[in-house]
This record gives C-alpha cells, sequence and structure tokens, in this order.
C-alpha cells in the first residue's frame, strides 16, 4: 500500500501578509471540455496547476489533443484530431469533471462510451439528471451497469427544450455544450459563476446564448468565428472565500488579492454576521482577523448565489473558534459533515445530528492532533484547523487538497504559517 503525502503544520501563530487568488478550477476543467467543440487553437490564461485541471488535459491528450504551455498558467490546446474511441476510461474515473465530456464529445462525434466518472467521496453523487436531460432531448442512453460503462447517442434531430430535475451546475454545462450544435432552452439551469463563464468561452467560439428569465438558457449556434481564442479563467471565489475564512478563524491580518466581489456576496454577509472585520480595497479584500470578535451563526448551504456548499466546512472551522452555538445545515450532500470527526480529535464541541446538519459550539481551543484530509473541501478546511490549533498537526491524504489548491503549503508559509509538506 502507498503511503500518501502529509502535511506538518505547527499553529497556533497569527499569519500576515499578502496572497493572490488562482484560477477557478470549476471554471478551467469545463472550458477544457468545451475546446473540444473546435478544431481552431484555443489559448487559455489563468489555468491553475492542480490536480483535477491537469488531470483533465490528460485525458483530452489520451484522444489525440495537442497541448502547449505558453507559461506557467497559460496553455495552447488544439484539438482538430481526436478519436473518442481513445478515450482514457480511468482516468475519467478519477476525477468528478470527466463527466463534463459527455456534452461535447456527443456534440461532435453523435455518440460516445463513457465509464461512470469519480471525485470526492462527499456522498452520493449520481449523473442520473445528465442521462434524464439527454433521454428528453431525444439521446439513447444506455448503462452497463457491470462495468458502470455508458453508451450514449443523440439523433440528427432532437427535441428544443429540457428542463433539468436539480440545479446540477455540471448538467448545465453540458447542456450548454451540446447546445452548440443541437439549439435547445435549458430549464432549471444553474447561474454558478462558472456557468458563465463557460458561456464566455462558448460565444468566442461562435455559440449565442441568452438568458430568456431567471433560470432558463436558450442557446443556438452561430459559429462564426476566425482565428484562435483567447480565454482567461476567473479566478476562484471558493479558494477566496477559504483564505478569508482561514484568516478569520487565525485572528490574523491578510490582504486576498484578486477576489470577485459579486461572486461572494452571501458568504461575505455572513463573515460580517459572524463578526469578522474587513475592508475593500478595489479587487483586494483586507481581513482584519486581529480585531474581529467572533460570533456564532447559521450556515445554511443554498445554490448560487447562497452560501456554497464547497465553504460549509471552512465556516465549520470558524464557528469553533466563535461565541455560541453555530447550526451547519448542508442541504446537498450527506458526506459533506465528515469533517467534523477531525475536528472533535482536536478537541471541537460539536455534535453530528443527522447526515445534512451539525451543532458545533465555540469558542474551542483546538490542539493538534494526526488526521486525515477526507476531500478535497474537507482538506483544506482541515488545513485551517491545524494553524488554529496549538501544537502539532499531522495531516493526512494532502493529495486531496492538491486537486483543487495550487502550492498551498507554500503560499501559506509566505505568510508565515509553519506548515511543511512530508512526500
Amino acid at each position: 500500500m502507498i503511503e500518501s503525502m502529509k502535511f506538518v503544520i505547527n499553529g497556533g501563530k497569527k499569519l500576515q501578509g499578502k496572497i493572490w487568488v488562482s484560477g477557478f478550477k470549476n471554471s478551467a476543467t469545463p472550458v477544457i471540455a468545451a475546446s473540444l467543440l473546435t478544431s481552431a487553437p484555443c489559448r487559455l490564461q489563468n489555468i491553475p496547476r492542480v490536480g483535477d485541471v491537469l488531470k483533465m488535459l490528460a485525458i483530452l491528450k489520451t484522444m489525440g489533443s495537442k497541448q502547449r504551455w505558453l507559461s506557467e498558467h497559460s496553455i495552447e490546446i488544439i484539438n482538430d484530431e481526436i478519436n473518442p474511441e481513445a478515450l482514457d476510461q480511468k482516468l475519467v474515473k478519477q476525477i468528478r469533471s470527466s463527466v463534463l465530456l459527455i456534452g461535447p464529445l456527443l456534440a461532435r462525434f453523435k455518440k460516445i462510451r463513457i465509464t461512470t466518472p469519480g471525485g470526492c467521496n462527499i456522498g452520493s453523487r449520481p449523473i442520473d439528471t445528465h442521462m434524464e436531460a439527454l433521454e428528453d432531448l431525444g439521446a439513447n442512453v444506455e448503462l452497463d451497469k457491470k462495468s458502470g460503462t455508458y453508451e450514449i447517442s443523440i439523433p440528427q434531430q432532437v427535441n428544443s427544450v429540457v428542463c433539468l430535475k436539480e440545479l446540477s451546475v455540471t448538467a448545465t454545462e453540458n447542456l450548454l455544450m451540446l447546445g452548440y450544435i443541437y439549439p435547445m432552452t435549458i430549464h432549471l439551469a444553474a447561474l454558478e459563476p462558472h456557468v458563465f463563464d463557460l458561456i464566455s468561452f462558448l460565444k468566442k467560439i461562435g455559440a449565442e446564448i441568452d438568458i430568456a428569465n431567471g433560470h432558463t438558457f436558450q442557446v443556438s449556434a452561430n459559429q462564426k468565428f476566425s482565428g484562435g481564442i483567447e480565454h482567461a479563467i476567473i479566478n476562484d471565489p471558493i479558494e477566496a472565500g477559504t483564505l478569508a475564512l482561514l484568516a478569520a478563524a487565525t485572528k490574523s491580518d491578510i490582504a486576498i488579492v484578486g477576489v470577485d466581489q459579486d461572486f461572494l456576496e452571501l458568504p461575505i454577509r455572513k463573515l460580517k454576521e459572524c463578526g469578522v472585520v474587513m475592508a475593500w480595497s478595489g479587487r483586494t479584500l483586507n481581513i482584519q482577523g486581529s480585531a474581529s470578535v467572533l460570533r456564532a451563526a447559521k450556515i445554511q448551504t443554498m445554490p448560487y448565489p447562497g452560501l456554497p456548499t464547497d465553504l460549509q466546512a471552512p465556516f465549520g472551522v470558524l464557528a469553533t473558534q466563535a461565541n455560541g452555538t453555530s447550526l451547519i445545515f448542508d442541504t446537498m450532500y450527506e458526506g459533506r459533515l465528515k469533517y467534523i470527526d477531525e475536528l472533535k480529535k482536536m478537541g471541537a464541541d460539536a455534535a453530528v445530528l443527522d447526515p445534512h446538519r451539525a451543532l458545533i459550539k465555540g469558542p474551542s481551543v483546538l490542539q493538534g492532533a494526526e488526521i486525515d484530509s477526507l476531500d478535497l473541501r474537507a482538506g483544506a478546511t482541515l488545513i485551517i484547523a491545524g494553524l488554529v490549533a496549538s501544537g502539532k498537526t499531522i495531516l493526512g491524504n494532502v493529495e486531496q487538497i492538491d486537486r483543487g489548491y495550487e502550492n498551498f503549503d507554500e503560499r501559506l508559509r509566505s505568510l508565515g504559517a509553519d506548515i511543511k509538506r512530508l512526500l
């Protein structure tokens, strides 16, 4: 058995300084998938060098994608010779984002064979919403239950209206990419920032996309463009929010540079409700943790523009340092609260009420412990806990963190964090 990498964290120190927000993984992966829709060169900037993005690029390479890094975070992708039958199903199983290949490959080749994608162990994450939407359009979907492989084909003419059964981000993105070839109206579409970043890219390669009303998109293909496509990925609002919570929980004064305030309206409001002192200077969010008096609050996740489920766990660490009892209510995934058992090993006063709700009483004095990164967001959360705690914390399975946070340990050291990676 191969032992995972670990972080060793000596916590209890206040941090200080300036840190830049990286490109958004959840935006980069659908845009990279959407590059399959065109044979023209696509030059993408602000690409985060994180595990999921690099794996998505590797999956495209198995089908014949030509890629050239232009700089540390810029890449040129040319997909003029793609063979979907060469798709590496083993790689597909390793990341959830591989589900985003369905839309563009189906649009370009009319059929696809793809295994059920992998990803974080945060609860049930079926792709039924994707498949039911495709069937509503007129696609033929067959599942080999033994191998977990889908065979999907689509006719030349499809139904023009589809209604998703839930506000699924990736299902919305798949339909937007499919709509590049098959015009359609999408009802109950998700409105997350990375959905609109994908829309911006699709428009650059010739798609026409309008918001009919609220959660309804109308997609059609114009495909009148020439030359290469340039597109910069938006900065990561989840990383920005995580860093803000890190600063508040450790009572540190940190300037977070490159924050899109519009993407974090409710999380910022919730931070203020929790007593966090902050100030804006353009796109720089200055968290004044040393001046903050933390208060308990109800933390309830909701679809965008509500509080994102990816920030629920970092708010949970903040709750351990706040005065009073906080209710954590994650409406989406029944596995999102597993990190609380790790916090309890460190001395947190917390109780999981059911798969979606927990109570956390604070303030608690956290002590270093040996804990494990259960998934991407829980891993980043437990780094915060380790920085808050007195003594040494050993955090295992940090490969989970590397999937979505670029050089997180190095960047935290620039703020004065005592964190080292053990290979």
